[in-house]
């Protein structure tokens, strides 16, 4: 599954750590903790609708090479990664993200690591913040998500959830 092909076809596309997101089941409660621990989130960073808090950008990274920092609520990871279940395990509640240059390079990404073997959990889709994204599984079950960058034009709105 691992052999030196498959490394040397997805080393040319250098994909960059860039964020992780923590799928929560209470993210009032997570918003309170990171509060506290002293990460600064405006309220202006909170995506809220009538049942509750979705998705707050608890850290944007301002250094080259710096990770951004997300929680997100079960109803929320479940849009974004329809292959996650949602168990109470540790498996798929944090998600390693990783922003590659192109669109194009969302969908081949997906295509080389599923065809090696590897679960896709998410296949690449537009979505709603204005990247390509998709979701695929790491051999100890983490979900890494894969993203192109933002593009403002290709925005949506969010979900009715």
């Amino acid at each position: 599954m691992h052999g030196e092909s498959e490394e040397q076809t997805t080393k040319h596309l250098q994909p960059q750590c860039n964020q992780m997101n923590i799928v929560t089941g209470d993210a009032e409660a997570s918003l309170r903790f990171y509060r506290k621990l002293g990460v600064e989130i405006s309220d202006n960073a909170i995506w809220k609708s009538e049942p509750g808090i979705h998705h707050v950008t608890a850290q944007r990274s301002s250094q080259a090479g710096g990770a951004d920092v997300d929680i997100d609520s079960v109803t929320f990871a479940r849009e974004w990664n329809r292959g996650w279940k949602g168990e109470r395990d540790v498996a798929g509640r944090v998600v390693i993200g990783f922003e590659v240059p192109s669109r194009t390079d969302v969908d081949a990404i997906y295509d080389e690591m599923t065809a090696a073997g590897y679960p896709g959990l998410q296949p690449p889709y537009d979505a709603i913040w204005g990247a390509r994204y998709t979701v695929v599984e790491d051999p100890d079950g983490i979900a890494v998500g894969i993203m192109s960058p933002v593009s403002a034009d290709r925005r949506s709105p969010p979900p009715s959830i």
